[in-house]
């Protein structure tokens, strides 16, 4: 399993960048579902403190980033 977790939601265009970028620099990631998933929505609550805003990006179990703004 991935040391690196995305909250996501379907149609989320900065979901779909985060993820895009994730890829393109080979990074693994376990990309969970928080809009129609209870449990990863109450897990993704838990690391943004309560925050609704996507993706959420968890590594190594801390909260890395709310959102995308891109990276490099």
């Amino acid at each position: 399993m991935s040391n690196v977790v995305m909250y996501t939601k379907p149609g989320c265009p900065h979901c779909a960048k985060a993820k895009d970028w994730y890829n393109e620099q080979g990074i693994a990631f376990t990309e969970k579902n928080a809009q129609d998933n209870r449990e990863f929505r109450k897990e993704m609550f838990a690391f943004s403190n309560n925050d609704p805003t996507v993706p959420v990006i968890v590594e190594e179990g801390k909260l890395k980033q709310i959102g995308w703004f891109g990276r490099g």
